[in-house]
């Protein structure tokens, strides 16, 4: 009898160690934007000390991001596309979706810029433009914040792109960038990753300050009945730290010692009227 309660004890206890492991990580998907840039490399350690817990970081596409959340494969998200999470939030996927940070995106290209878009003010223009030339354009292709849009930026100016100068990497801004780099190709990315990159990209900016440019990033918990392994408590403490006012002081300045210019504004006040 004393034999049979001790397996029970044991097997009990084995049950609940994964759980127990679990809730000591937070796994946080992002898009590989705020990864390229360098600053959750001074985020996540910050956050780390604070709070006794360890981060694992799974770095993708927003479309992905959230698909992984959505599915109960993470615990919190941080992402930058506004009318794909208020789709998830209306769903019931994500919950408490509050603005952390923004940026903006930009159009680079080679010097020689032959669709002769340097210095337009409009972003719908300028793509009209990379069309009727035929130039070529790199686009992540990956369903990201930053592929969702620029295809709705290509809807605007009633272009379906397609053809040998029109190229889908499908892979990260940073990846994307490297290969529009190589083949002296436009491309849309965030400037953030753009001054991250300066040192292996040498494409100018010929295209910016377009209201239409404008890069929100969110934070979002994940609803536990996503997945019975969401830890909830681990990713709220990671939403709330974003939004701490010792994190935002770090966002805030974050690029100006290496780049002359901060890669992000925090905006943790902030709401979508805001940005309308």
């Amino acid at each position: 009898m004393v034999r049979r309660v001790c397996l029970l004890a044991l097997a009990g206890l084995a049950m609940a160690a994964p759980v127990a492991s679990r809730s000591s990580t937070v796994i946080v998907s992002t898009t590989t934007s705020t990864q390229d840039s360098g600053l959750l490399d001074v985020l996540v350690p910050m956050f780390e000390k604070k709070s006794g817990m360890s981060v694992k970081m799974i770095s993708v596409g927003t479309g992905q991001a959230l698909a992984l959340t959505a599915r109960g494969e993470a615990d919190v998200t941080l992402a930058h596309a506004p009318e794909l999470e208020r789709r998830y939030v209306a769903e019931g996927k994500m919950l408490n979706r509050r603005l952390v940070m923004y940026n903006d995106f930009v159009i680079i290209g080679p010097e020689d810029d032959p669709a002769r878009i340097k210095g337009m003010t409009k972003a719908v223009e300028a793509l009209k433009r990379i069309a009727e030339t035929q130039s070529r354009f790199v686009s992540r292709g990956d369903r990201s914040g930053t592929h969702i849009l620029e295809q709705g930026l290509w809807k605007q100016a009633e272009i379906e792109p397609r053809g040998a100068w029109y190229i889908e990497s499908g892979q990260g801004m940073g990846q994307t960038l490297g290969i529009a780099n190589d083949r002296r190709a436009y491309i849309l990315t965030d400037r953030g990753t753009w001054l991250a990159f300066q040192k292996r990209v040498s494409l100018p900016i010929l295209v910016e300050k377009d209201t239409l440019l404008l890069n929100i990033y969110s934070v979002m918990e994940v609803n536990p009945a996503n997945g019975p392994r969401v830890n909830a408590a681990g990713g709220k403490a990671f939403a709330d730290f974003m939004l701490a006012p010792e994190t935002q002081a770090v966002i805030r300045t974050f690029g100006v010692d290496r780049y002359g210019q901060p890669l992000f504004v925090p905006i943790a006040s902030k709401s979508d009227a805001d940005f309308q």
